[in-house]
């Protein structure tokens, strides 16, 4: 049962807040309608109603201010006004006492924080909703930061999301309209993402990935995870040495190249969107640092793993088709791309989708190059594919969310930053990369146990294809028009012609396969 207290604190707030302005009660069933007449008599609000949301939410805590963070990442589901109020929410509570932090630590690692580190700071580093930061030491001297999932933490966001999924539950028999916004579904979203915060084991393996992909390169650096003294509430790691990304002056004053450190920015998106298909999805400022010891050639560093994004094979293809003919200004090449991934219905009219495309795409096209944005491009397109019917795709949202803050942090860095001349070299490279020998034959290694097995059903197959096209032909009796005398024989050299073919086809597939590892 939903805590009847809680019900009715949210209740109150949405009438002190007059969220109830927000519904349209023509729509609403009449046993609900009674409710909100005596909201006549309320007071009309002077504040804006974006601004009354981000301040329902503030009041009813930590929770809800997570759920419209999530909210104000989705321009495609709610007005331009909600999401720029909504992107002022700060996750910032409180922090609880450094003794109880101590337990938890203690608890997890079976022994005495003394034994294990050779120093620890009881004030906190941060204090967020769902966990708090300490700097240590070990004993062989390395600084460290620990994370501590918050005590109790669990129950509280178990309850509230019961509420969440009611008010959706509502939202979505307002209509159709609402019901294709999927009400419920972006709950289930916000539950999967807030529940794989309260894991930090699993975010310690994100961050592990993330790390061994960018090894080599000196575009990203993530943390190093200390796995010996970690676990799903405890989460232990190297303490970076950065200068916040926001903090431009001291950038400025160490002489950084923002123009490269902008472009590196969009080389790390398009490199774990394309390369890696694992992309950290929450890279919001408050997570990027800079090492700028060489402010020739600035390194970013990564923190806060908790969210990662993977699209799948199709999703990746035509997301990446999409953007370069979006660059080329096909526009009926993008409806097609549309219709083709599934995106909209397959009896979608492609000439109806292609000028909707245009009327979207060339407006912008007319503005300078550095003011183009992909992300809100994505938007626009996504928002008008939904009037053809299109789905929301978390996978994607996550994607343009992502692009978003990557453009803004590197226009922020470097205002003349031409997105364009930057990622269409990497949409090209990785189209040519895909369809490469190298690349085919790799596929083909992947899927090499796959195949085998299939080939070896193959005999049996073939034997069932041809045993039910005789029995066909016996029901169907000879042919009329038959040349031979002998139509039983004539059909039987069909189907020997048909058994060939398809061993050829296989042994072909077999040899293709075989030759990958020669």
């Amino acid at each position: 049962m939903i805590a009847t207290a809680r019900l009715t604190k949210i209740i109150s707030l949405m009438l002190k807040h007059r969220l109830d302005l927000f519904v349209n009660k023509a729509r609403l069933p009449k046993r609900i309608k009674i409710f909100f007449l005596f909201t006549f008599f309320l007071k009309t609000p002077e504040k804006a109603r974006a601004v009354r949301l981000r301040e329902f939410l503030e009041e009813l805590g930590p929770i809800f201010v997570k759920f419209g963070q999530l909210l104000s990442t989705r321009p495609d589901l709610i007005p331009p006004d909600f999401a720029k109020e909504l992107l002022l929410l700060q996750d910032s509570v409180p922090p609880f006492c450094s003794k109880e932090f101590k337990n938890i630590l203690e608890s997890s690692l079976g022994s005495s924080v003394e034994d294990i580190f050779k120093s620890y700071e009881s004030e906190p580093m941060a204090s967020a909703s769902i966990a708090q930061v300490h700097a240590a030491k070990l004993k062989n001297g390395q600084d460290i930061v620990i994370k501590v999932v918050r005590p109790g933490i669990e129950g509280v966001i178990k309850k509230d999301l019961k509420l969440l999924y009611a008010i959706a539950s509502l939202i979505e028999r307002f209509g159709e309209d609402t019901k294709r916004l999927h009400p419920i579904e972006v709950v289930k979203e916000y539950e999967n993402t807030i529940m794989g915060e309260l894991d930090l084991k699993a975010e310690g393996a994100n961050a592990s990935v993330l790390k061994s992909n960018f090894e080599e390169s000196d575009l990203l650096y993530i943390p190093r995870i200390y796995w010996e003294f970690s676990s799903k509430n405890v989460l232990v790691m190297d303490r970076i040495v950065g200068i916040p990304v926001t903090d431009v002056k001291k950038l400025k004053s160490l002489n950084v190249d923002f123009k490269l450190l902008a472009e590196r920015g969009v080389e790390i998106f398009f490199t774990q969107v394309l390369h890696h298909n694992f992309f950290h999805a929450d890279m919001h400022p408050g997570n990027i640092f800079v090492d700028a010891s060489n402010p020739r050639s600035p390194t970013y560093i990564g923190i806060d793993c908790a969210i990662i994004g993977s699209l799948s094979n199709e999703n990746q293809y035509y997301i990446a088709r999409n953007l370069l003919a979006i660059f080329q200004r096909d526009y009926q090449l993008v409806a097609e791309l549309h219709i083709q991934s599934g995106w909209v219905p397959k009896n979608t009219s492609v000439l109806a989708l292609t000028g909707a495309v245009r009327t979207v795409c060339e407006p912008i096209f007319q503005r300078p190059l550095n003011e183009i944005s992909l992300g809100h491009i994505l938007i626009d397109l996504f928002a008008t594919a939904r009037d053809f019917q299109m789905e929301v795709q978390p996978a994607l949202v996550l994607l343009q969310k992502t692009l978003l803050n990557i453009e803004g942090l590197g226009r922020q860095l470097y205002p003349e930053l031409d997105l364009w001349n930057t990622a269409k070299p990497f949409l090209e490279q990785w189209l040519k990369d895909r369809y490469s020998p190298k690349s085919i034959i790799k596929k083909l290694k992947k899927n090499g146990p796959d195949i085998i097995e299939k080939i070896s059903e193959v005999p049996m197959t073939l034997q069932e294809i041809l045993q039910t096209l005789k029995n066909l032909d016996k029901i169907d009796g000879p042919s009329k028009n038959a040349s031979s005398t002998n139509p039983k024989t004539n059909n039987e050299g069909k189907y020997v012609y048909l058994l060939i073919g398809l061993s050829l086809g296989v042994f072909g597939s077999y040899l293709l396969f075989t030759m990958s590892y020669w």
